[in-house]
């Protein structure tokens, strides 16, 4: 009899004890159930409002944005015009060169008796000159014509005696560079020496100055 109720009594602790343990493990699997579907729930929200908050604008910014671009156009606004400076160019001044000093050397006409003799195919040409440096000053004797082999030159030349070398030089300037040398003995004149009488300095007049204007004679 005791031993009966004692096996009774352990069915029974048994039976509890199961109970309690499929009552236990029902539970743990609902709180898990219950906990992904809140976690699944959780992360739709939190992609949904972060989604949210990537598209929308907050009206605070909303606001900055619009008192920014209007601060930007009040400055573009009132910003003064930029005038472009002036330089005023002064007019040249202008300057007066003084015009050249045109020196003029002194004729050497005293000291010698000049005689033209007439070397060109120019009729007259040797008293033509002669009037034109009487005319300056120097002393002439009558013209007359070359002779020997100097009877036709076509370049004047001028010879001189001792003491008339001085205006034989003033001769040859006033003349254009002509050439200046001693007198050959015999003179190349008709007459020769007779001829050439007392003149110390003889101008062999050939065609390059015959019958022409000497410059150095303008203005004298």
């Amino acid at each position: 009899m005791n031993i009966e109720h004692a096996n009774h009594r352990g069915r029974t602790r048994s039976s509890t004890t199961l109970a309690a343990v499929v009552a236990a493990t029902v539970s743990v699997a609902l709180l898990a159930s219950c906990t992904s579907a809140r976690s699944g729930t959780a992360t739709a929200v939190s992609s949904g409002v972060g989604a949210s908050a990537g598209a929308s604008t907050l009206p605070g910014e909303a606001t900055t944005a619009t008192a920014t671009s209007a601060t930007t156009a009040a400055q573009t606004t009132t910003n003064p015009p930029i005038t472009a400076a002036t330089t005023t160019i002064a007019p040249p001044t202008a300057t007066t060169i003084p015009a050249p000093t045109t020196t003029t050397v002194p004729l050497v006409t005293e000291g010698a008796v000049v005689l033209v003799a007439n070397a060109s195919n120019v009729p007259g040409g040797a008293g033509k000159l002669a009037s034109a440096l009487a005319a300056v000053g120097f002393h002439m004797a009558p013209s007359t014509n070359a002779g020997g082999n100097e009877e036709r030159l076509d370049v004047t030349k001028i010879y001189f005696l001792p003491g008339g070398e001085a205006v034989a030089q003033s001769l040859a300037m006033v003349m254009g560079s002509v050439a200046v040398t001693r007198m050959p003995v015999p003179a190349p004149i008709t007459g020769a020496n007779v001829n050439l009488a007392d003149a110390t300095v003889l101008i062999m007049l050939g065609t390059d100055l015959a019958g022409k204007k000497i410059p150095g004679l303008q203005g004298r």
